[in-house]
């Protein structure tokens, strides 16, 4: 008679769900970081389209804060953002300051409500 603890049949299928599972939760997490990433990133470079957008001549900051908004609902439709423009000055140089007020993606898109801020400056331009 064989005692059970010498019996290692059925430890297979054990080990693979344990390891496939801790593989999978590794897997959503690596990718969970690449979209928490591509938002920044995305968050970041409408901020800094915005101000530019806002700091020309003939547009207002308002209207860089609108190119700001719709630049992040069209790479992140699901996206919760909130964003501002006005006029400030920069290292003594009249500019416009946009800033968006973002969710962090914790798990898929929903996250910590205003957990990113971004802000970015552009020196206004004029036709004189």
């Amino acid at each position: 008679m064989i005692a059970l603890r010498e019996d290692d049949r059925g430890s297979s299928p054990v080990e693979f769900v344990l390891v496939g599972t801790l593989l999978t939760i590794l897997t959503l997490a690596v990718v969970q970081l690449a979209l928490a990433v591509y938002v920044r990133n995305v968050v970041h470079d409408a901020a800094v389209e915005g101000a530019y957008h806002g700091a020309l001549a003939d547009t207002s900051p308002a209207d860089g804060a609108a190119r700001a908004l719709r630049l992040i609902q069209t790479a992140v439709s699901g996206l919760d953002a909130t964003v501002s423009a006005h006029d400030t000055t920069a290292l003594g140089v009249p500019a416009v300051e946009v800033t968006v007020i973002a969710t962090l993606p914790l798990v898929g898109l929903l996250g910590v409500p205003a957990g990113m801020e971004v802000s970015a400056h552009a020196p206004r331009e004029s036709f004189d």
